[in-house]
């Protein structure tokens, strides 16, 4: 009985483990960040280790304003073979549908043939909504709600929950709306994409003609022309801007000494009362956010695989009384750089003992570690070599249990209980067969 109720107890246990959130997951951030923002929803991710470094309302739904391009793009290259040899040629009325919307374009002229490569780079580059319509029509196969629907199932596969997409070009409209939680997925997943880190890193290009040069928005990556908004180590990715709707959305990467940073910061304020305009705050946030990890964090080794962290008894195995536990991946995170690996805390999860056999590279354990009262995460403890069962020791066990058993305990009784009643009835027979021993009787001749 009490091992069933240990085992009804280790399962309610276990599948606490799996349905109860943790009080930190080891992605998330658990760093104070010291830097006064402009934005109003800010994401902030070390790609090298994919740690959460930082959040500003990171789930709540905003214009993603021509930052919604990115997604543009995704469906393009997943449904092109080949951006170079595909060629599309201009519709009017693709274009007409910007008239009074005033769009920023690419300056796209109807009738003629681009390439969808080129289309990509009037997409990314000069962020032109001409291109994301023409690509839209061209891969939606005349329809632009076809495109969209195509972008809403990218967005669900992508498990971006907080995101709705009503159209290619990011213009404002009530059900187009996205989270910078959701962005950053969608950025990554781009991100591996032929051609994106290229052409959205580009400052400028001539595929169009040498007359009609595209420019960047991105005065993050301009040196040219971005003038205090430059920023050396950033690369990419894409503007965003409707008015106050949106306020200043940016998407963006930064590397340096090694360590590679995503940015997502929207709704930076775009315009006083009076029409003027601020100044970007999404770039100005997005600097120092970048300047701040580079100062501050640095990526340590906090556990090492090839480490022996723990010792358990082992059972029935000959001339081995113990056995070394090795972690089943190293780990390293990303943490301050005054940190001192010694303060990591480790918290073991491992038996007293087990019996052998056992082979190399069986979990055993885990151990969770944990910086400030935060976890960090859980590790699998693994056999660090291989054990065999002596039979012998296993047997001489298996005697022992037997002669320690209850019922054993019971039955040895009972035997000697009924042995003693036995003899004691044999001895009590025999005395009394002794004592009325019958009188002989002689007969007289």
């Amino acid at each position: 009985m009490k091992k069933i109720v240990s085992a009804v107890l280790s399962f309610i246990i276990v599948l606490s483990a799996f349905l109860l959130p943790s009080p930190l997951s080891a992605d998330a951030a658990i760093f104070n960040v010291d830097v006064k923002l402009h934005s109003k929803s800010v994401y902030l991710e070390n790609l090298d280790t994919e740690t959460v470094v930082f959040e500003k309302e990171a789930n709540a739904r905003r214009f993603p304003a021509s930052t919604t391009k990115i997604m543009t793009y995704i469906i393009t290259a997943e449904n092109v073979n080949d951006y170079k040899k595909t060629y599309v040629t201009v519709k009017e009325r693709l274009l007409s549908m910007l008239d009074g919307t005033g769009s920023s374009v690419a300056g796209i002229k109807a009738g003629e043939k681009l390439s969808i490569y080129q289309l990509l780079c009037c997409l990314m580059i000069p962020s032109g909504n001409d291109a994301a319509l023409i690509l839209a029509d061209y891969v939606g196969k005349g329809s632009i709600e076809k495109f969209v629907d195509m972008m809403n199932a990218k967005a669900k596969e992508l498990y971006c929950t907080g995101t709705h997409f009503a159209n290619p070009h990011g213009l404002n409209d009530p059900n187009h709306f996205t989270t910078v939680a959701d962005m950053a997925k969608i950025t990554k997943y781009a991100m591996t994409l032929p051609e994106f880190n290229e052409i959205s890193n580009m400052t400028e290009s001539d595929c169009l003609g040498e007359d009609r040069y595209l420019i960047t928005t991105n005065h993050m990556i301009d040196e040219l022309r971005g003038g205090d908004y430059y920023y050396e180590y950033a690369s990419g990715i894409k503007t965003g801007a409707t008015g106050n709707d949106s306020g200043y959305c940016l998407v963006s990467t930064a590397a340096k000494d090694g360590y590679t940073y995503l940015c997502v910061a929207y709704g930076a304020p775009y315009e006083d009362k009076d029409g003027n305009d601020y100044d970007n705050g999404a770039m100005i946030d997005s600097v120092n956010l970048y300047e701040w990890v580079f100062d501050n964090l640095s990526i340590k080794t906090i556990l090492d695989k090839n480490e022996l962290v723990k010792e358990v008894r082992v059972n029935f195995a000959w001339n081995k009384d113990s056995i070394q536990l090795v972690p089943a991946k190293g780990l390293t995170e990303l943490m301050p750089y005054d940190v001192n690996i010694e303060s990591i805390d480790k918290k073991y999860n491992v038996p007293e003992q087990i019996d052998a056999p056992v082979k190399s590279g069986d979990k055993i354990g885990t151990v969770t570690l944990s910086y400030a009262n935060q976890q960090l995460a859980t590790v699998d403890l693994l056999a660090g070599e291989t054990v065999e069962r002596s039979d012998l020791l296993t047997a001489a066990d298996g005697l022992k249990k037997i002669a320690s058993s209850k019922w054993f305990i019971i039955t040895a009784s009972a035997v000697v209980a009924l042995v003693l009643i036995y003899i004691i009835i044999v001895a009590v027979y025999n005395r009394r067969k002794k004592t009325y021993r019958p009188v002989k009787k002689y007969r007289k001749f």
